[in-house]
């Protein structure tokens, strides 16, 4: 670590007591302020948990790295399992049955060829002190809007069922009319991206720029290297976001319905049967 770094971010007990008191500033409002999804689940808690578990990663993932970065075998084990983390976590977070492990389509539609070009090009090397940070970044995108935009299109469509069905009772075919309802919902887990590139170096200065200076990088070389991150990030997300909407609008992505019988067809959980024209 540089100079400048270390007196940044100095290692030592303060930094140990700050954090601690931070997360618990944080559950502590969650709490207070009872933001939670449903009496029966806790932000706070969730709060502390995400906290410890980020801090017992980082720690493992210091130790991890020294070797992945050396190794090529190293290098991909470590890019397996950040993508596999990546879509369970997603997965889980948009359903709880079995379709989960479809968020590995659009978190691999929008990643893969992004990365695959950036060493086709020589722009990033076959190396993991450059490679696992870009594509930790570019998953870390993809999982994000993955999830905004799958929660968000299947709470639309659980509430519009009613149009759903109406729009099949005129003769739309099922995945055009779930396309339609879910579409509007789903695009908007593309605003928080396209905010972060519209107001870089106004509101935000992010990791990628920060961290390039803390290394001794000039301001134009770490202002090319953020510009590049924000515009793969855009297009990884753009992607992922539409593969996302796609499976949902087909029904590979869907939630289970407490209320469908046991040994139902799957798709009794969708009311939505196409009438016959009159």
């Amino acid at each position: 670590m540089t100079s400048s770094a270390t007196s940044l971010v100095p290692v030592d007990i303060t930094l140990g007591v700050l954090l601690a008191a931070l997360l618990l500033a944080a559950a502590v409002v969650a709490a207070r302020f009872r933001l939670d999804p449903h009496p029966y689940r806790s932000r706070a808690r969730e709060i502390i948990v995400a906290g410890l578990r980020a801090a017992t990663q980082l720690a493992v993932v210091s130790v991890v790295i020294t070797w992945a970065v050396k190794s090529v075998a190293g290098l991909l084990a470590f890019l397996v399992v950040m993508f596999s983390v990546a879509v369970r976590t997603a997965g889980r977070r948009i359903t709880s049955d079995h379709t989960w492990w479809f968020t590995a389509a659009p978190i691999a539609a929008g990643v893969v060829p992004v990365v695959a070009v950036l060493l086709l090009t020589g722009l990033v090397p076959l190396r993991g002190i450059a490679l696992i940070p870009i594509t930790g970044i570019l998953i870390g995108g993809a999982l994000t809007v993955t999830v905004l935009a799958g929660r968000r299109a299947l709470d639309e469509l659980a509430q519009r069922h009613g149009e759903v069905e109406a729009a099949m009772a005129l003769g739309f075919p099922d995945r055009d009319a779930r396309m339609e309802i879910a579409r509007p919902a789903a695009s908007e887990a593309l605003l928080p991206g396209l905010d972060q590139t519209r107001t870089v170096g106004l509101v935000t200065l992010p990791g990628a720029f920060v961290g390039m200076l803390m290394a001794g990088a000039s301001p134009v070389m770490a202002g090319a290297v953020q510009l590049f991150v924000l515009i793969a990030l855009m297009t990884v997300q753009s992607v992922a976001v539409a593969v996302t909407l796609e499976l949902i609008a087909r029904d590979h992505l869907h939630r289970p319905v407490a209320s469908a019988p046991t040994g139902s067809p799957r798709k009794a959980r969708w009311p939505m049967k196409r009438l016959p024209r009159r």
